[in-house]
């Protein structure tokens, strides 16, 4: 697998703090919830008794306001339908688990939650979640996105970008989004190293980029 890592000092990143409680019964992870209310900055993830509450700092909020352009440049040029979910929290009690990702999308099922409040027991979960995890966190997000039903799970340390397609209940990773299969992994690292010296030229670059692509596949 052929993979394109940014050159970055590991070192001096600092994206997230984390902490972790164990034991914890789903009504004691309801009611934390409830009392940080719908703003509050920090991220909660629940797995059957495990909560992991992170909090991002710079690095992580910097890719994931990119990575969340780069999704949205790619919807808008393609054509597509979009529903953004943001870091609403994904619950469902019959399986105890319950996430707030960096972004979530709704892109083939948009039409089926516009104008709806998203309750995961009735409607389908969210086609794309993406996650960044810049430091080491407790919960399995694999298995817990997949018991969740999330059919693509975008994942990135701050150097790799791993794509993950939901089959059979079990995550199998590829070089391709099923969402974007135009756009080949190495455009989100080109997107994301110009970025860092100009966003503005990133978008641009990307999005003369997919009218170039589609240009030539009509």
């Amino acid at each position: 697998m052929v993979t394109v890592p940014l050159e970055l000092n590991t070192e001096e990143i600092r994206g997230e703090k984390r902490v972790v409680f164990n034991h914890l019964s789903w009504l004691s992870y309801q009611q934390i919830l409830q009392a940080l209310g719908e703003n509050n900055r920090a991220h909660l993830f629940y797995d059957r008794g495990t909560l992991e509450i992170t909090m991002p700092l710079e690095e992580h909020e910097f890719y994931r306001e990119l990575i969340g352009l780069f999704i949205r440049i790619l919807v808008v040029e393609l054509g597509l339908k979009i529903k953004s979910m943001g870091s609403t929290t994904l619950a469902r009690e019959d399986l105890e688990r319950g996430a707030e990702p960096d972004n979530a999308y709704y892109i083939q099922n948009q039409a089926k939650v516009l104008g709806k409040r998203i309750n995961l027991t009735e409607d389908p979960p969210p086609d794309l979640v993406v996650e960044v995890d810049i430091t080491h966190t407790d919960i399995n997000k694999l298995a817990l996105y997949a018991r969740l039903g999330v059919p693509e799970l975008w994942r990135f340390n701050g150097q790799i970008w791993r794509i993950y397609r939901l089959e059979k209940g079990v995550y199998q990773e590829g070089e391709f989004s099923p969402t974007f299969p135009l756009v080949p992994k190495t455009k989100l690292y080109e997107f994301l190293a110009t970025a860092k010296e100009d966003e503005v030229k990133a978008e641009k670059n990307l999005r003369a980029w997919v009218v170039s692509q589609l240009a030539e596949n009509n």
